[in-house]
């Protein structure tokens, strides 16, 4: 039981230092584009480091429960900036809302080379996507939270 607790301490300690990285070199590569580094900015970069925003609008509730002085337009522009940056992107990103008993079909259909399509309901593609990363060795309990998908520049149609 104690080398659990040390085990997920680790992984607690490892993942603060990461972020903790990541929150640095985003603020360093937004001063050295001549950005100012206000406290509704830092506010802003700990809410998207930290959790898992679907929209601006959540991103701006979030923000707000932290400093009321935070608006919408500040949201706005701070996502566009760090779009710009590179140190985000929206482009194509995917959330998986529920688990593996859910209900909504057609949430991802593949097509194969031979024409065939694959429509998997939201359920289906959670477990495909677990089980692939776990027969993979990329996961072994951990549970898959959302999925990030990148265009091709050329896509085979």
């Amino acid at each position: 039981m104690e080398n659990d607790l040390l085990k997920t301490e680790k992984k607690l300690e490892t993942n603060y230092h990461r972020t903790k990285m990541q929150k640095e070199m985003v603020l360093q590569r937004l001063k050295k584009n001549g950005f100012r580094i206000t406290k509704q900015r830092k506010i802003l970069l700990d809410i998207i480091l930290q959790e898992e925003c679907a929209s601006c609008k959540e991103l701006y509730y979030k923000a707000i429960a932290e400093d009321l002085s935070i608006g919408t337009a500040t949201v706005y522009r701070m996502v566009n900036l760090l779009e710009e940056i590179g140190a985000i992107s929206r482009k194509n990103m995917y959330r998986i809302s529920c688990g593996m008993n859910c209900s909504r079909e057609n949430i991802c259909v593949i097509r194969l080379d031979d024409h065939t399509i694959c429509r998997l309901s939201s359920g289906e593609w959670y477990k495909v996507i677990s089980e692939g990363l776990r027969c993979c060795g990329y996961v072994d309990t951990q549970k898959v939270v959302s999925v990030a998908v990148e265009p091709c520049e050329k896509e085979n149609k």
